[in-house]
């Protein structure tokens, strides 16, 4: 089919290799364990480590603590030699990577020269309602808004993303997405590799039509059926280039990854081998350093690790590998050993404290089943005011035209109803959260961090990899802000489907 001018993503006939998975007449594979199917492009594509990992854009406040990003389309070079038009935060792909410092509010403008509605999300920010990017809180076309993000939190990895209703899966796909790098000035003690040596690595799959246009299989705001279940690209990029490579000194570098994918999980490790090892999750430093030789996010999920390149002779390659899959998808990153250096970083044995919650604190134990409704479920009409970032349709689907009788993803058997409450936790008590699951779902809850434990010791996250017909249980501490807030799956196209749920704190 042709497109329009306006519309940067089209649907694509390659379909795909995996063990098939039907249910309710959407049908998945499942790759490595990702739930999805795999896109295939339609472009030839680049040979892994033929092109140069690029650093990522910081943006740093000013004296006042003000920034400003811009949301806009812009022809950037993906492939080598191609121009690719993405919707970006300042026309990059991914976005500036803002640096801010804890305990410094942050006053974030975010002007939007799309032709489409936006929504700003601060994803493990602890935010105020009205600035948490609510899926109905719009910036339109021509307009701007300031978020505030106070920022009173642990440092860590977090990430902006757009979170409108219905488009976060197109939006995201398209590029509005960005880290966001949280410091603590009193962490620089811990002698951790930094500056040069410390590398933000945001990892996502695109596939790519034959015009080198990124592709994404949504008509009139509405997913390919063939798609619902998550959608996987056949290019791995990691800072927005294509399986790229980059010169490392002989020395310790401390790498913060991101797995910014729709539904791909990842499994990575060093190739021909080597220690990951692991100082922090998704909300800052675990309590004290973990040696492992793979380490699995989900999508949304973030990893602090320190890597050490003088354990490699000069000369020599050490590739990021994803043991989820094989051939290209297997293939992430590659670091060139090109030099020895002198190197002062550490690694303690002690990282940071953290306070174990005590379960017998908990006021409040709620489950919550995620899984796939019933063919042609009934849902209310609130689909999104215009169309993706990438297609430019109109949104649908929600008032059951375009593919109301395809089965919805749920939250406690019930596709999303904006302004009704699944939960109405208390500011300043404890509870805990039980997940059951389907397949595999990334659970993430805005404003509220999950305590849970590894290896042995707590640690703070706010996205959790739910496997298949399994449970986890977490402890929530309901501190922050009164006001509304959503939890949903971060599989974008099962959040985009309504698994997605409102909770007021109170």
């Amino acid at each position: 089919m042709s497109l329009s001018r306006r519309q940067l993503f089209g649907l694509s006939g390659g379909i795909v290799s995996g063990v098939a998975l039907t249910a309710c007449g959407i049908a998945m594979t499942s790759p490595g364990g990702s739930t999805g199917t795999l896109l295939t492009s339609s472009v030839p594509l680049p040979r892994p480590f033929s092109t140069d990992l690029p650093r990522l854009t910081p943006l740093r406040p000013d004296r006042d603590g003000r920034a400003r990003v811009t949301a806009r389309r812009k022809g950037v070079e993906i492939l080598p030699g191609r121009t690719t038009e993405i919707a970006g935060y300042d026309g990059l792909f991914p976005g500036p990577t803002i640096e801010a410092t804890k305990g410094a509010p942050l006053h974030l403008t975010v002007a939007n020269e799309l032709d489409v509605p936006i929504v700003n999300h601060l994803h493990g920010g602890v935010v105020p309602p009205e600035h948490d990017g609510y899926p109905t809180d719009f910036v339109q076309p021509s307009a701007s808004r300031v978020y505030e993000y106070p920022l009173d939190q642990r440092a860590a990895t977090l990430w902006y993303h757009d979170h409108a209703m219905d488009l976060t899966g197109p939006n995201v796909y398209a590029g509005m997405a960005g880290a966001f790098v949280l410091r603590d000035p009193a962490e620089e003690d811990l002698g951790l590799p930094r500056e040069e040596r410390e590398l933000t690595l945001v990892i996502t799959d695109r596939s790519f039509g034959d015009d080198a246009e990124l592709v994404y299989p949504v008509t009139d705001g509405v997913i390919d059926s063939r798609y619902h279940g998550g959608l996987l690209g056949d290019v791995m990029l990691v800072n927005g280039a294509p399986w790229p490579r980059t010169d490392v000194d002989a020395a310790r570098y401390r790498l913060r990854i991101l797995n910014a994918c729709n539904a791909r999980r990842l499994e990575l490790a060093l190739d021909p081998g080597g220690d990951l090892v692991q100082v922090g999750t998704d909300l800052g430093l675990m309590t004290r350093p973990h040696r492992r030789s793979t380490l699995t996010l989900a999508p949304a999920e973030r990893a602090d690790v320190v890597v050490d390149f003088s354990e490699h002779e000069v000369g020599s390659q050490v590739t990021l590998v994803n043991r989820l899959d094989d051939g290209a998808m297997g293939e992430v990153l590659r670091f060139d050993v090109a030099r020895r250096a002198k190197d002062d970083s550490r690694v303690p044995s002690r990282l940071a404290s953290i306070e174990r919650l005590d379960p017998a604190d908990v006021v409040v134990t709620r489950d919550f089943k995620l899984s796939l409704g019933a063919r042609g479920q009934g849902h209310g009409s609130h689909g999104s005011s215009g169309g993706s970032t990438g297609s430019g349709s109109s949104g649908g689907g929600r008032d059951g035209s375009g593919g109301g009788n395809l089965a919805m993803w749920t939250v406690n058997d019930q596709p999303y109803r904006p302004g009704v409450d699944i939960a109405r936790p208390r500011l300043g008590t404890l509870e805990r959260w039980r997940f059951t699951t389907d397949v595999h779902h990334p659970v993430h809850a805005h404003l509220v961090g999950f305590q849970v434990e590894q290896d042995g010791a707590p640690v703070w996250k706010d996205t959790i990899d739910v496997g298949p017909t399994s449970r986890a249980e977490v402890l929530v501490p309901i501190e922050g802000y009164r006001g509304r807030y959503v939890l949903h799956c971060h599989n974008l196209e099962h959040e985009d489907r309504m698994m997605m749920a409102d909770f007021s704190v109170v």
